[in-house]
């Protein structure tokens, strides 16, 4: 099966070196600066379940392909979705099936409305991971998991073959038929915890010792309420490991979404909490605390904005 990786952030970095360890045919569709580091570094993962360094990583840039992918897997950040759709576009052939491993669900109405209903499995990577100064992925937890199947749940031979070929690689594979609900129950622990950290810029054990991990099982309620009303409740079990996790005292547990805003990055708030909201039927009398959680990232992004265009007049007369 020829693979071709859009990422090769941590994300990506990860699945996919694990897949090229196990003797796949896999590609990272990469950025020029992340292309060289590979180039030069190979590509390295430090992980729990055993270290890796691959000295070749092969890399295409954008529109470089030469022939179509079998499996695509999307593994960019949310924001960075449509450029990366118009870099891997040129390497979907009329068998090419993408597996996309972002939140929440806008992605997968973007990639069925440009590539078609039948081209876009549902997927989701369960993993902590980030890349160090060096370019290093670094797997931060045990669990590495990822979950993918057809978005109507029906049991295909695609889903199969693309199970075959990860069965060998060091990670956890999960074809599942229920991928849809798997999507909502990750999307409403995620809104949650990215609501809450963000919003009290805290950590959850911070926000525990602070008495104020309300806040956190009022944001779990609301968005729980949300995807009951798309059909996809989430199970008492979802619901008990999301509310573990956000209660927790002493926990060091933050979102990804708040380390985007304490570095002055670019964040997913409108792909994980704003779309949640469009999705729901929700008043300020029942919904209080996620539009509030949304009003503040947005008033992030525009201060950042308006920080970056101030500094660019000064740039230029420095230069």
């Amino acid at each position: 099966m020829k693979i071709l990786v859009a990422g090769a952030g941590a994300l990506g970095g990860y699945f996919g070196g694990r897949l090229l360890q196990a003797g796949q045919d896999v590609t990272f569709l990469a950025r020029p600066s992340r292309a060289a580091q590979l180039a030069a570094s190979g590509l390295v993962i430090h992980s729990p379940w055993g270290d890796a360094h691959l000295a070749s990583a092969p890399t295409v840039l954008a529109h470089q392909f030469k022939a179509p992918a079998d499996l695509v897997i999307v593994a960019c950040k949310a924001y960075d979705l449509e450029g990366t759709i118009a870099a891997f576009a040129p390497a979907v052939g009329p068998e090419t099936t993408i597996l996309p491993l972002q939140n929440g669900l806008r992605h997968i109405d973007r990639l069925t409305e440009r590539f078609g209903f039948r081209k876009v499995l549902g997927g989701l990577g369960a993993i902590s991971a980030a890349l160090d100064e060096s370019g290093a992925v670094l797997h931060l937890g045990r669990e590495h998991t990822l979950a993918f199947g057809e978005l109507d749940g029906v049991h295909s031979p695609r889903v199969d073959a693309i199970a075959a070929a990860f069965a060998s690689a060091r990670f956890d594979s999960q074809p599942s038929d229920r991928i849809m609900q798997a999507l909502w129950e990750k999307w409403v622990h995620v809104a949650t915890l990215a609501g809450a950290t963000s919003l009290m810029r805290a950590s959850v054990g911070d926000i525990v010792r602070a008495g104020a991990q309300g806040v956190a099982l009022e944001l779990l309620n609301e968005c729980s309420r949300i995807a009951a009303h798309n059909g996809f409740a989430p199970s008492p079990e979802a619901l008990g490991r999301t509310r573990a996790a956000v209660t927790a005292p002493g926990s060091s547990l933050t979102a990804s979404l708040l380390t985007d805003i304490e570095r002055g990055a670019p964040t997913e708030g409108d792909h994980i909490l704003g779309d949640l909201l469009r999705r729901g039927r929700w008043s300020t009398a029942d919904t209080v605390l996620l539009p509030l959680a949304y009003a503040q990232l947005r008033s992030y992004e525009a201060r950042r904005t308006r920080d970056t265009a101030n500094a660019e007049p000064a740039q230029r007369l420095a230069a």
